[in-house]
């Protein structure tokens, strides 16, 4: 079986963060694992509290992960603080793990800061460089771009803040729910460094999306780890996500979770 491993928070109501991880990661069909860099108090209606934990106990997690399991594939989610990116940064390398999603997590679905200014310049120069492929919705592009968010309300400045997060290293840059001339249809560009590709996807009228970028670069992970080429598993990615978009938990007083298991075989 192939493996999959998140570095990320705690979300307990189990719509984000490492819990939609591992859903997302048995669905597919990979073993999942899990090294936890924060505990947050949240549900639906927001971020009520969050713990760092120790970076030196994280650098231990990911440490004893790698010691005993092949890592096929591996993804970031919320990091939280610079001390914890730097040490994520040294074991990455340490261990010589490969085939990394970044998903550069600055803010909750409920609008709760989870990645200072400082978090994101450590983050774009020691993380980048190493990814596989980043998968920044646009404010986050906008952040890691140095650009404003208004900039990125077409595809043409999404290419153009693509092409400056490329610049950091990363192998490929995936912006997510780009605006396109039709109000029905929203875009994920991917760039691989050499070429843009586009990924349409109709526009779903809900906003019960909590989890969504958690899974979608989640569905990335395993498609890695089992070994899909990195335009199929964007285009999978793209696919599934809007099943479990599209299928959400009927759960919550606030923005209900995405359903990992929407993507499950029927």
């Amino acid at each position: 079986m192939d493996t999959a491993l998140t570095i990320a928070g705690s979300d307990p109501s189990g719509g984000a963060g490492i819990q939609a991880d591992l859903k997302t990661f048995t669905v597919l069909g990979v073993y999942g694992m899990a090294v936890i860099t924060a505990i947050t108090a949240q549900n639906t209606s927001g971020v009520s509290a969050v713990q760092l934990l120790d970076p030196e106990l994280i650098c231990k997690q990911i440490d004893a992960v790698a010691a005993d399991f092949p890592v096929n594939a591996f993804k970031t989610g919320m990091l939280g603080s610079a001390a914890i990116i730097d040490t994520v940064a040294e074991a990455i390398q340490r261990n010589s793990l490969d085939n990394y999603v970044c998903d550069p997590v600055v803010y909750a679905k409920s609008g709760a800061e989870l990645l200072d200014q400082s978090g994101i310049h450590v983050l774009r120069k020691e993380l980048l460089p190493m990814a596989t492929i980043v998968t920044p919705n646009r404010a986050e592009a906008a952040l890691l771009a140095n650009m404003d968010l208004d900039e990125l309300n077409t595809i043409s400045g999404g290419k153009k803040a693509a092409e400056k997060i490329a610049k950091t290293g990363a192998r490929n840059v995936l912006i997510k729910g780009l605006s396109t001339d039709r109000s029905d249809t929203i875009v994920d560009l991917l760039f691989d460094g050499d070429h843009f590709t586009e990924f349409p996807a109709k526009r779903l009228p809900t906003k019960n999306t909590h989890g969504s970028g958690c899974t979608f670069s989640a569905i990335l992970t395993a498609m890695l780890a089992e070994g899909v080429e990195i335009h199929m598993a964007v285009d999978n990615a793209r696919s599934f996500i809007s099943q479990a978009i599209a299928h959400h938990v009927k759960h919550g007083n606030g923005i209900r979770p995405v359903n990992p298991l929407a993507l499950a075989p029927q």
